[in-house]
This record gives structure tokens, C-alpha cells and sequence, in this order.
């Protein structure tokens, strides 16, 4: 089989959105050269489109034109490394999925160990957020959760109290498992968050678990969040009261 055709025949197979690279052929056809110009001559020919230099992905046309990728997608090679987890989204799309916000945004934010300079990809903005604990395909969904919480002032298009709310309902259903695994996540975040969850998790009646979030804090540092009091009867216990950045 030549080079183009076993380029088109693999690309045939994979799932309208998939972003990809040359190097994904070269392992097998190993001909880095003619690879490049056959991917080149489908971009031209309108079979497949360019992300960015040496990324390419499988369109799906619709009547308004061809859809972008779906964000994993756009920077999954920022995310997982030989099947390990290296990163995760956060930021604006997981406000959104979370259902904190009904906003998207053409930024991609990114957590991860080791942050780097943000940067352009497309036609969106990547920067990353500094995560210190170590980061799990399991702990990701509660990395997720914290860092809404950290940032809960910065979520667009709604506001403290709103989002106290949705953080509620969202913790409510979660299993004692991963209620514990979120407090041990959260001794290595500030301490505005440790205290917000705090609130959040004395509200929810889960007192058994903030104690360790408790004794991390300083008796004596106010946290400054106007609309939490409204939702959450805890919050003078956890010194949250009044206006300010959190």
C-alpha cells in the first residue's frame, strides 16, 4: 500500500474531531518526508484541516462550516504522557461542565506540576495553572472541583453566592471516599479554598472530615468572599465573611 493511501485509510478510521500529528504514521511508513506532504495535500484538498503547525484533525462539516476540535483534543499532548496523566483542563470549560457558568471561552487553562508561558494554539489562548499535589487520572475530577473553588470569584457571568450553591449540589453527591481524598487534595492549596471547602463541607453536615482543614488555618486571618454568607450558616466559623479577593 503507498504512503497516501495508507494515510487516507487510517484517517477514514478515526473519529471526526481527532486531532493528530505526522508522527502518528511515521512509526509505521516510516517516511517522515512523504507523510508530511500527503497530510499537506488533504489539508489542501479540504479532507482535513491544520491546527496548528504539525497538528492536524479530522473536520466535521457542518451547515455553518467545519467544527474545531473539542479542547481536549486541541492540547491533549499537554495533558498525558506515555499514558500517564502530566496535566488536566480547569479553568472556564470546567466551570462550564460543572454547570458554574453557561460562559466559553477561547482560553484553555491547564493544570499542571511544572507550569510554562502561556501561549497560542489556533485560534486559542493555552495558559497554565501551578497544581502541587500530584496529579491522577482518578484525582482529576477533584483537582477540578478545588480549583473552582479557589478561584470561585474569577468564574465569569455569575456570582459567589450562585456558585456556593452549584458547589453544594455538587458535593452532596459525592461518595465519603472522594469527600476525604478532596480534603487531604486540599491541605495543598491556599488557605482562602481550605476554609471555603470547609464551609462548604460543615453546611453539607460533614463535619467529621473538616478538622484537618480546620487546624491548617490561621484563628486569626479573615477571608474576604461577599455573597457566601448568604448561603453558607458555617461561614463565620470559618472566618469568611465581607468583600475582597478570596
Amino acid at each position: 500500500m503507498k504512503t497516501s493511501e495508507y494515510i487516507a485509510f487510517t484517517i477514514d478510521r478515526l473519529p471526526k474531531g481527532y486531532v493528530f500529528t505526522y508522527a502518528d504514521f511515521v512509526t509505521k511508513v516510516n517516511q517522515k518526508e512523504a507523510v508530511i506532504k500527503a497530510l499537506n495535500r488533504m489539508v489542501a484538498s479540504g479532507r482535513i484541516a491544520k491546527l496548528s503547525k504539525g497538528k492536524y484533525y479530522k473536520p466535521e462539516n457542518t451547515p455553518f462550516g467545519k467544527l474545531q476540535p473539542n479542547q481536549a483534543q486541541v492540547v491533549k499532548d499537554l495533558l498525558e504522557e506515555n499514558g500517564k496523566a502530566t496535566g488536566y483542563l480547569t479553568g472556564y470549560s470546567i466551570y462550564n461542565q460543572l454547570g458554574l457558568t453557561t460562559q466559553v471561552s477561547n482560553t484553555i487553562q491547564i493544570g499542571k506540576n511544572e507550569v510554562r508561558p502561556s501561549f497560542k494554539r489556533e485560534r486559542y489562548k493555552i495558559a497554565f495553572v501551578k497544581q502541587k499535589n500530584t496529579i491522577t487520572k482518578e484525582n482529576i475530577p477533584l483537582l477540578q472541583l478545588l480549583d473552582a473553588i479557589r478561584y470561585i470569584k474569577k468564574i465569569p457571568d455569575t456570582g459567589v453566592e450562585a456558585s456556593c450553591k452549584r458547589l453544594l449540589a455538587i458535593i452532596k453527591k459525592m461518595p465519603d471516599k472522594e469527600i476525604n481524598a478532596l480534603v487531604r487534595l486540599a491541605l495543598k492549596y491556599p488557605p482562602a479554598t481550605r476554609a471555603l471547602l470547609g464551609a462548604l463541607l460543615e453546611q453539607l453536615q460533614q463535619n467529621k472530615v473538616t478538622e484537618p482543614l480546620f487546624r491548617s488555618l490561621n484563628p486569626i486571618t479573615k477571608y474576604k468572599l461577599t455573597g457566601a454568607a448568604q448561603v453558607l450558616s458555617t461561614a463565620e466559623k470559618w472566618n469568611i465573611t465581607g468583600d475582597g479577593p478570596l
